[in-house]
């Protein structure tokens, strides 16, 4: 199995177009909103999220170029985690591929049709199939299982079901033996994730805040915020941090993805980036390869 970390960042990539906190100001490396592309051959490749940078995370990768055909390309479909804008919003960008497949869970796929209707925009585009995600699947040799992970669900709906609106996915490579966890998004550390990780090769978490107040003063944003924990995202450090865990896990690959631009861990040179690569965890940059 091979993974390419197309983007790395939260909502909005870093910097921010519209901020100017110390960090979005401050000459950083930049990364493009967070997205997984995965394949069993290095030839037929799947997207895990659509991010709104899509093009130019294709554009960037090799392995995902057009052809051999003049209208030929590799991506043969797209898993969603979840329904947020970040991470449906690049379907759109897709929408010149003659054919595309979509899973997701039930309620995202709902979502998709009504609230924010890109299913039937799409459609007038090209043949689009759309699959409810509830159990394990294969393509391409690869199983694939979702993992529940919450009921939040994005801001343009208002729909109140207790039905998984957010879900992890394990993929594992029976011929190699490989198992990737991708989890950019954890609002608690889910019942049974523990023993996931300790059969998985690699664990790709939700790198999204550092630490637990890490938007509830201004002096990141300069604006009044919502909680962390409305938002749905663990910290990385803290007494539900997730760092902590993964020292009983030596043996594992971790890395940690979906970095908000309040993150500290964006500036390779802070006390907290050094905190992180001790504790046992990588912070990836954009278009970071895996084989597994």
């Amino acid at each position: 199995m091979k993974a390419i970390l197309l983007g790395t960042a939260a909502g909005g990539g870093f910097p921010q177009w519209n901020c100017a906190c110390p960090m979005c100001t401050a000459g950083l490396p930049p990364r493009t909103q967070d997205c997984l592309a995965i394949s069993a051959d290095g030839s037929s490749w799947y997207l895990i999220n659509a991010s709104p940078d899509i093009r130019a995370q294709i554009l960037a990768t090799k392995q995902l170029a057009p052809g051999p055909g003049p209208r030929e390309t590799p991506l043969r479909g797209v898993l969603l985690t979840d329904a947020e804008l970040d991470h449906t919003l690049g379907l759109t960008m897709l929408r010149e591929t003659p054919v595309m497949s979509v899973w997701a869970p039930p309620a995202v796929l709902t979502a998709l049709h009504t609230d924010f209707p890109l299913a039937p925009i799409l459609s007038r585009y090209g043949t689009w199939t759309w699959h409810p995600i509830t159990a394990p699947l294969t393509l391409d040799r690869l199983h694939i299982t979702p993992i529940p992970i919450s009921t939040k669900h994005p801001k343009y709906t208002t729909s109140s079901t207790d039905t998984p609106w957010v879900v992890a996915y394990r993929i594992h490579d029976p011929t190699t033996g490989g198992t990737l966890i991708y989890a950019p998004c954890l609002s608690t550390w889910p019942e049974g994730f523990t023993e996931l990780a300790a059969g998985a090769t690699c664990i790709i978490l939700d790198g999204t805040f550092y630490s637990a107040d890490e938007m509830s003063t201004a002096t990141h944003t300069g604006v009044p915020t919502p909680t962390q924990r409305a938002m749905g995202h663990l910290p990385i450090t803290g007494p539900t941090g997730t760092l902590p865990r993964i020292a009983a896990h030596p043996t594992k690959r971790w890395l940690y993805t979906h970095l908000n631009n309040t993150n500290p861990l964006l500036n390779p040179t802070s006390p907290e980036h050094a905190a992180v690569l001790n504790g046992g965890a990588e912070i990836p940059m954009d278009g970071t390869e895996l084989n597994l």
